[in-house]
């Protein structure tokens, strides 16, 4: 099998893991805008997420010798390691599928800020334990502060942001002030949903004269198209289900860790450990088959006042599945890439991954158009969060260690 052994390939491993982990949400978050439930953009994702495994696993986990490859462990008795990974699997898909509802409360930036910095808060801390203290303590940990602040900055934020939006929509002119006085209410999220129907304005299927991006016409636009309506909803509600996806994150690292290394001693003696291939695919498979089993249930049993579908419907629902696929495949071999860089470098170091905020608020402002037309006070708020990241990631690639 391939094995990252050098520093150098190490960090580039984790610098393409940060793109592709920091891309896939912001597909997932375009497709929730335009319209598409959740349930089915998440069965197409695992579909292609397991499919990105399948691929690392028969191509790295074959080549070269040496280390035991990908096919000669699935015969073999190392089934208390398969366990960890399949536990580490499980809480990564518990925290994926609850982001997704949490991007349209709390907006992709501010998600991906929070559910990061305390993955890295608590993942890393145990990592660092885990892997025998190979990284560099006095670096690592400020780096570690560093994602601490980003979560106070995220949720302060996330707080003046909705504050901002609270005002456009309370200026909107006395032509649609019958829509002011009903927007704190779930009620007219829905009604305006069934009488006006979802429109789509990156298809261009909206009403000819666009509303411009960070407008109170503009966010009544989006809360009419999107399959997730959010006015009214409480704030407490983003925040719950982003902090609960946070602390899922936080465990899925040390898990793989653990099944990979075995710094328990849970294998019998003479059983080699888990290469990271296989282990990635036993965490695969459990993400895969946890998340089937909760979208399906969510088809019929929908949560957040989602409208009931179907497999029927899911299976003829095309429209956005090639994006959904797209997303898959990015989480897969971010994954990937981050537990081969991991191997490598020390777990702790590889959680510099988790500044994807970086690449998820470039893609939120530059798609989404989120914070246009914000306070000042949030635009110093937002600087200085993306700052925290900038520092956070430069300080966790620099205390790399080297795995003996």
């Amino acid at each position: 099998m391939y094995l990252v052994e050098s520093k150098g390939g190490a960090i580039v491993c984790m610098l393409f893991s940060l793109f592709f982990l920091g891309t896939w949400p912001a597909i997932m978050t375009l497709l929730e805008r335009r319209g598409r439930l959740p349930q089915h953009t998440y069965l197409d994702y695992s579909i292609t997420n397991l499919l990105a495994a399948v691929i690392i696993a028969l191509t790295f986990g074959e080549i070269g010798s040496g280390r035991p490859n990908f096919t000669t462990q699935l015969s073999q008795d190392n089934w208390p390691s398969i366990m960890f990974a399949m536990a580490g699997g499980v809480v990564l898909s518990l925290g994926n599928l609850s982001t997704q509802y949490a991007w349209a409360f709390v907006g992709l930036s501010v998600t991906e800020v929070i559910t990061s910095s305390i993955t890295v808060v608590i993942g890393t801390t145990l990592n660092y334990f885990l892997d025998d203290k190979i990284n560099k303590a006095e670096i690592l940990f400020p780096g570690v502060g560093c994602f601490l602040i980003a979560v106070c900055l995220g949720s302060a934020v996330h707080s003046s942001n909705a504050a901002d939006n609270r005002a456009k929509l309370k200026g909107l002119t006395s032509d649609n002030k019958n829509v002011t006085e009903t927007v704190g209410s779930s009620a007219y999220s829905n009604e305006a949903s069934q009488n006006k129907g979802v429109k789509d304005m990156e298809n261009g299927s909206s009403t000819p004269e666009r509303a411009k991006a960070g407008t109170a016409d503009f966010l009544i636009e989006l809360e009419n198209r999107r399959s997730i309506k959010v006015f009214g909803r409480s704030t407490l509600i983003g925040l719950s289900i982003t902090f609960f996806a946070g602390f899922c994150f936080s465990l899925f690292s040390p898990a793989f860790n653990l099944a990979t290394n075995d710094q328990w001693h849970t294998l019998k003696k003479g059983v080699p450990k888990l290469v990271v291939y296989t282990a990635f695919f036993w965490f695969s498979v459990s993400c895969f088959v946890l998340a089937i089993i909760l979208n399906v249930t969510f088809l019929y049993r929908p949560v957040l006042n989602l409208p009931r579908s179907s497999l029927k419907a899911y299976v003829n629902d095309w429209n956005g599945r090639g994006w959904a696929f797209l997303a898959g495949l990015l989480c897969g071999f971010g994954n990937g890439l981050q537990f081969m860089g991991g191997q490598a470098a020390g777990y702790a170091a590889a959680d510099a991954v988790q500044a994807l905020p970086l690449v998820s608020t470039f893609w939120g402002i530059l798609l989404f158009g989120e914070y246009r037309k914000s306070s000042r006070r949030t635009y110093i708020l937002l600087v200085n969060m993306l700052f925290m990241f900038i520092a956070a990631v430069g300080i966790l690639m620099a205390s790399s260690g080297h795995r003996k």
